[in-house]
């Protein structure tokens, strides 16, 4: 790899290293959805020093172009509210064991794979004339990998979603009942209240 390449890569890795901690450690939620778009900008850099393309081209469009502006949206009906600061008290036990762990991963992670370096790959592009082939990155290649070669996990990928859009709606479901029963509790107490002072007087 040339200099510039490697400066490139490091460009790119750095800012979605910095982006991500960024992302989880911010206490406004309109800065942490900038610093996820960041970082959502930089694995698009990472992809097209791949050589990536079409991955670079959906990470963009997908992510950055629609994930994150619904994530604005709905901190700005929410209200972007920050995290009250001060000392840490209920929970403090648990976020640094999830700390020491998460730390703990990374580094068995980073130590697992910090000593293979692998060849790095001929990438192969199309022949002259061949608008679309299987080569890597291409709408081809990324559809063979997919659709055939990891089509149970993808399947199984789909599954989760269409779980955790269940149990959103449940979710939501349940508050939009529990909000109405207290809402009819609370009429009904101020109708009675009102019908105790009319009759008082």
């Amino acid at each position: 790899m040339s200099g510039l390449t490697v400066t490139y890569f490091s460009l790119c890795s750095s800012v979605a290293l910095v982006s991500a901690f960024g992302t989880v450690a911010s206490r406004t939620p309109i800065r942490a959805a900038l610093c996820l778009l960041a970082h959502i900008l930089s694995l698009a850099g990472l992809y097209l020093s791949l050589h990536a393309h079409l991955l670079a081209a959906m990470q963009l469009i997908v992510y950055a172009g629609a994930v994150v502006v619904l994530f604005v949206f709905v901190i700005m009906l929410i209200g972007p509210t920050e995290e009250p600061k001060g000392p840490i008290a209920k929970g403090g036990a648990a976020r640094v064991l999830s700390i020491c762990l998460m730390l703990g991963v990374v580094m068995s992670i980073a130590a697992g794979v910090g000593g293979v370096m692998p060849d790095a790959p001929v990438i192969e592009g199309c022949a002259d004339g061949v608008v679309e082939c299987s080569q890597f990155g291409g709408v081809r290649g990324v559809a063979n990998v997919l659709y055939r070669d990891a089509a149970v996990p993808f399947e199984l990928v789909s599954i989760l979603l269409l779980v955790a859009i269940v149990g959103a709606i449940a979710v939501a479901r349940g508050r939009t009942l529990g909000e109405r029963k207290r809402l009819k509790a609370l009429r009904e107490r101020e109708l009675a209240t009102g019908v105790a002072a009319s009759s008082g007087q």
